[in-house]
């Protein structure tokens, strides 16, 4: 089931409207109290923070570190590390566990790519990582957007490494192949969560539909790094998250970011455990046994988070599996 929500036009009633009109109408759920080890501190406002918030305002750019209440923003803003989100800041579906604003999208803007390209020259980007909302309302889910933003990237900055977490591209023929060929170095769609959550959690998406996404990335381009990640604290049962690595590694996905799921607000899914450090460190090892490249796993582990210097482990990681050795 897709959730596409009517808003508006009027841009003063937009802003006045809900963030989620259709989470207005769930319970209230008590918010637990966060343990130690996934508190952080708010934002120090660096000059450096201050600097990278110019430049994404300045270019009239959307971040995922904004709008999904990423805690990892102080840190990355302060090291100009920010995930791009494209093809406008509003969702067509209703995921229980999001934070992203949902409704009817407004049309696509022609210049985003133009002004992603910029920004990512003005901070210098090693690697950057392109997101989006989903925009079910769109022929090819915004596949041409993306191949946009990622040559427009390419031809202002052409040393950045580009990293894309994709939406699902459901019933859209042809998009992931639009993408692909653009030739992203890393492809990454998420899981979120185990298969036995998802009529509750991610209610708009299929599972196998996102494996098999994941598995048809690669046979499309065997060069291209492939990456998934998941929360945890849902209720999901320990086994099932083996048996997600299982699902993924068939599908040869390189590597797997592992999280603390953090309710947003009182109308999202609540936090259903807080999983220990120690707990994650254990998926952590099962993941590299089963064959990962790369596992991120921590309580704050996001799927940009340190993006760029996980990058560069992976490469390392597949040379040594290849046996070869890095250019110097």
């Amino acid at each position: 089931m897709v959730t596409v929500v009517d808003t508006v036009t009027n841009a003063d009633a937009r802003a006045q409207r809900p963030r989620h009109p259709e989470k207005q109408k769930n319970v209230d759920t008590p918010m637990k109290r966060k343990p130690a080890w996934v508190r952080v501190k708010a934002p120090g406002f660096s000059p450096v923070y201050r600097e990278t918030q110019d430049v994404v305002r300045s270019n009239k750019l959307v971040t995922v570190c904004e709008e999904a209440g990423c805690p990892n923003i102080g840190e990355c803003w302060s090291k100009k590390h920010a995930s791009f989100m494209i093809l406008g800041d509003t969702c067509t579906r209703a995921c229980a566990f999001c934070n992203v604003r949902t409704g009817m999208p407004g049309p696509i803007d022609p210049d985003e790519p133009k002004g992603i390209g910029e920004a990512v020259a003005a901070m210098g980007l090693d690697h950057v990582v392109i997101t989006s909302v989903d925009r079910d309302d769109l022929a090819d889910g915004g596949a041409r957007h993306f191949a946009d933003v990622i040559h427009a990237i390419c031809t202002r900055s052409p040393e950045t490494t580009i990293e894309i977490l994709t939406p699902d591209f459901l019933r859209k023929e042809g998009a992931l192949e639009i993408v692909v060929e653009a030739k992203p170095d890393v492809f990454n769609h998420n899981l979120e969560t185990v298969p036995s959550n998802y009529l509750k959690v991610r209610p708009g998406a299929r599972y196998f539909h996102s494996i098999r996404l994941l598995q048809r990335a690669k046979e499309l381009d065997p060069t291209i790094f492939t990456k998934s990640g998941i929360m945890v604290g849902l209720g999901e049962e320990r086994n099932e998250v083996l048996q997600l690595m299982d699902d993924l590694r068939s599908a040869d996905v390189d590597f797997l970011t592992i999280g603390q799921y953090l309710q947003p607000t009182r109308k999202h899914h609540p936090v259903i455990d807080f999983i220990t450090p120690g707990a994650f460190k254990g998926y952590e090892q099962i993941a590299y046994a089963k064959g990962f490249l790369k596992v991120s796993a921590s309580p704050l582990t996001r799927s940009s988070h340190h993006a760029g210097e996980d990058f560069r482990d992976l490469k390392a990681a597949r040379l040594a599996r290849d046996g070869k050795t890095a250019k110097a």
